[in-house]
Parts: C-alpha cells; structure tokens; sequence
C-alpha cells in the first residue's frame, strides 16, 4: 500500500477467498479501536444451494434481500438472480451512516448487482468521494463493467488480485493493511511493513 493511498480493494475470480480477506482485514480494524460502516453482501444457502444474497449494514445488522434465484419475481436480472430494488435504500442509508459516524467504509462488493440499484450506485460514487478510508471488493470486471467507477478507485489505493497462490500471504499481511488503514483514519496509529504485491 502507498503511503499516500486511502483505499485498499480486493478482486478476483469468484470462490478465492476475496470476501474472507476483506472480513479479516474489518477485524483487524475493529481490532485497533476503529469503527467501520458500510455494506456486505454474503450469500444465502438452502440445503446446499445458493438461493440469494442480503443486503447487510455493517454498522446496525440491518438487512434485506439485494438478489434473490427464480424467474418469477419482477425486477433487472443479473445472470439468474433477479436483483431486488428495496436493496438500494437499504445500502445507501448504510453508506450514508457511515460516511457520517464511521472510521472506514467497508463495501463487499462493487459488483453488478449494487450496481444496478440506482440509489446504491449513486451511493458508492459518494462514499469512494468522501475523503474517509475504504476497504472494498470489486468485481472482476469492474474495469470494463463501469469504467468511471474503477478509474475512482485505483485513484484511491491499490488493487490486490487474490489468487491460490497469493491469498495466504495477502491473509498474513491483513495487521499491516488494516494498520495503514486506521492510521489514515485517525483511529489508530499505522505501523509501516513489507509491502504488498498487486495486481492490474
């Protein structure tokens, strides 16, 4: 991470571990006194089987459904989830409360389905603008999916590109991010360390 750097973003193919790390990275946070906002967005499992994802505000608990499986719901799509507009008010009054009483901002993910909520959208551009530290996730294909918001976050910090042979160290060095992080963020005192290898 840059010295000057506010951000620190996660990406990769799905199934590696991004959200994992992310999470690790928000307790080492909490960990060192700072309070962290913002949304998650984990998926839901019945016997086995992805059925959805919530919506969750990182600072309250509160949640709702952002995308649900089946074809008979009205709503944009992405892939085979039908993605739920009620989500949007939920995220960007997370954002907000966050961009108002929180250290950090967390977000996992900047993907196609926050993405698609206007409300939600609108909110991550602002929360990326804020001035406060982000820890966040992204798509994959963030770059080429919504060109405007990468270019805005690879102003802010580094992209790491979790891989099977790069997590474990990426994992490791979670104290060293999240200290720089709560430095940045006033609520900590950052310790410098070995620098982390990114991606594109």
């Amino acid at each position: 991470m840059k010295g000057g750097s506010r951000g620190f973003f996660i990406t990769g193919r799905p199934g590696v571990g991004k959200s994992t790390v992310f999470s690790s990275i928000i307790d080492s946070l909490k960990s060192m006194g700072c309070t962290v906002g913002g949304v998650i967005a984990p998926e839901i499992r019945k016997e086995g089987s992805r059925i959805g994802f919530k919506l969750v505000d990182l600072m309250t608990g509160e949640s709702t459904w952002l995308a649900v499986k089946g074809s008979a719901m009205k709503g944009p799509r992405v892939g085979r989830y039908v993605v739920l507009e009620e989500a949007g008010l939920l995220g960007r009054k997370a954002l907000e409360r966050a961009m108002r009483e929180a250290h950090v901002i967390g977000i996992d993910e900047i993907g196609p389905m926050e993405l698609l909520l206007p409300e939600l959208r609108k909110a991550i551009i602002e929360a990326l603008k804020s001035g406060k530290p982000v820890v966040a996730v992204i798509h994959a294909r963030l770059a080429e999916r919504d060109p405007g918001i990468y270019r805005l976050v690879k102003s802010l910090g580094p992209v790491v590109w979790l891989t099977e042979n790069n997590r474990d160290q990426v994992a490791s060095s979670r104290e060293e991010v999240a200290s720089r992080i709560a430095s940045k963020a006033g609520c900590s005192e950052g310790r410098e360390g070995t620098s982390i290898h990114t991606g594109s």
